[in-house]
């Protein structure tokens, strides 16, 4: 199996799947997001369809899709379903890995499991991406305690937003964490806009 990379974060609804597809899509890579949880507004895996720019088959299915938009162990909860460690196992592909996590690192996906549980498991590097706004700082580093207390090998932090550099800086001083770069806010958010912006302010590199 090629590289694997987890994407996690700080927080809900601060970028992690734009930055997931900005990254799928420099790797020439596949993307999987284990569990969906929210189909009202359409899933991930089809926004990261959108703008990646691989093909369908890159895109792999998810082990749940749950219909609520809250915590995975309470959408699971609510739809009847237990979510199961064991289905969680990281599918096979010729490429390298994106897996996508769901809000931030402790978000549970069962009362006794979380994602930074899952990942201690999968043994992969983990990218962590956080705000750039008031109260990253401690949402980060938080973060990075968590992965690290669990043994999450930690491929460094991506920022998104407007550029903050005495933020951005302290995060990655005082967590002894790698800062791969920051992807700003889009007016447009295509295909191109996006493969142009993860160019412009990140070294694929890092990623290898």
């Amino acid at each position: 199996m090629n590289r694997t990379i987890i994407i996690t974060g700080t927080d809900t609804e601060i970028g992690k799947t734009v930055f997931s597809a900005a990254l799928t899509g420099a790797l020439d890579g596949c993307y999987w997001k284990p569990v969906q949880a929210g189909l009202d507004d359409g899933s991930d895996r089809e926004r990261v369809a959108r703008l990646a720019g691989v093909g369908e088959e890159r895109l792999l299915p998810e082990a749940y899709r749950l219909t609520t938009p809250c915590s995975p162990h309470q959408a699971a909860d609510i739809d009847g379903v237990t979510i199961e460690a064991e289905r969680l196992t990281i599918p096979e592909c010729d490429r390298p890995l994106v897996v996508e996590g769901a809000g931030g690192a402790l978000v549970p996906l069962t009362r006794s499991l979380t994602y930074a549980d899952m990942f201690a498991r999968w043994k992969a590097p983990a990218v962590i991406v956080a705000r750039t706004a008031l109260g990253t700082i401690n949402h980060s580093l938080l973060t990075v305690e968590a992965l690290r207390s669990r043994g999450v090998p930690l491929l460094g932090i991506a920022f998104v937003g407007d550029s903050n550099e005495e933020t951005e800086s302290v995060i990655a001083e005082i967590g002894n964490v790698r800062r791969l770069g920051r992807l700003p806010r889009l007016r447009s958010l295509t295909p191109e806009t996006l493969r142009a912006a993860f160019t412009d302010h990140f070294n694929l590199g890092d990623f290898r």
